[in-house]
């Protein structure tokens, strides 16, 4: 056997080492180099995709995280992440029952989640309790600096951004489509959800208007899917003329219920966003909120790449009117 041979056969450990002692360190390297270039690309060793894992939350139904869930799916593969091969969700809903939402955002950060996508604003405020640290992301808020979510809209700061979809001046604008359509009516009621910072603030300025437009306004607060039998009773007792609901996600879940209602009691009503006149309301003006969500993609896809929420700003949405 030739000396050729025996260096052919040498293990690979020791044929690095034989090859460096035999032709000196410094050649040794660029020999290596060069090697490691020109080997096959199949044969080099790869590292597995990243699996993404999103976290979902709601303090409303699951059937609105569902349809955020669905955009967000659509929106990132697009983008090269594929539900099922680098990407996962993972969804979480309150149902309306309030009580429910802080262990909810618990689960999500205990699962090690890579971000957080919120629906509403007391989800977020529950995310944000529960981790300062996972990056969070509003597909759809009232209030985020009202409610202490971030800093400024400029510069949220901390682990939150996204979109607000803040107009409470659509509260008064709502209250004088109501005394365009009627201008007879004096008696209106605000139906929101009393838990809401951002459904509080939207009242404060339907009462601002109530008081220009010489219109009494009657508060129909409700916190829970109990509240909402006895807020619209009050509303026959008292002689209403018209009905405003504050959107929201506890509104939102019940707005089948509303729109009963007032057909039943032929009480013209407006509320927030299209789906209520969907269901049987006479009037919806107000912000798109799957025009948000889907804005909310490239929050999310930003922030896998990288990206720190603190550093991108809080958007406002402005043409999604409807």
């Amino acid at each position: 056997m030739t000396q050729r041979t025996r260096r052919m056969n040498l293990p690979q450990a020791h044929l690095a080492t034989f090859l460096s002692r035999q032709i000196g360190r410094r050649e040794f390297v660029f020999l290596m180099a060069g090697a490691i270039v020109a080997w096959p690309r199949g044969l080099q060793a790869q590292q597995p995709d990243t699996v993404y894992k999103i976290g979902l939350l709601t303090a409303g139904s699951d059937a609105a995280v569902r349809s955020l869930q669905g955009i967000l799916r659509d929106g990132l593969r697009e983008l090269g992440w594929i539900e099922g091969k680098n990407l996962i969700f993972v969804a979480r809903s309150a149902e309306d029952d309030l009580d429910r939402l802080p262990a909810l955002a618990a689960e999500l950060v205990s699962l090690d989640v890579d971000v957080i996508v919120t629906v509403g604003t007391l989800a977020p405020i529950a995310a944000k309790r529960a981790t300062s640290t996972i990056p969070i992301v509003m597909a759809f808020s009232g209030d985020p600096v009202g409610s202490g979510l971030v800093a400024s809209l400029a510069h949220p700061g901390g682990n939150v951004t996204g979109l607000s979809g803040m107009a409470p001046d659509l509260g008064g604008k709502r209250l004088e489509l109501v005394k365009d359509l009627l201008p007879e009516a004096h008696r209106v009621a605000v139906l929101w959800n009393a838990a809401n910072p951002y459904s509080a603030l939207v009242f404060k300025e339907t009462e601002r208007a109530a008081r220009t437009l010489e219109i009494e306004l009657q508060s129909l607060e409700v916190q829970a899917p109990a509240g909402f039998d006895g807020a619209l009773d009050a509303a026959t007792r008292q002689h209403t003329d018209a009905l405003i609901t504050v959107e929201d996600p506890l509104t939102i879940d019940h707005r089948s219920k509303i729109a009963e209602f007032a057909i039943d009691k032929r009480l013209p009503t407006i509320a927030g966003f299209k789906m209520f006149a969907d269901a049987g309301g006479l009037i919806s003006y107000g912000p798109n909120p799957g025009e948000f969500m889907k804005e909310s993609v490239g929050y999310v896809a930003k922030i896998l790449k990288g990206a720190k929420p603190s550093d991108l700003p809080v958007e406002q949405p402005t043409r999604s009117l409807a």
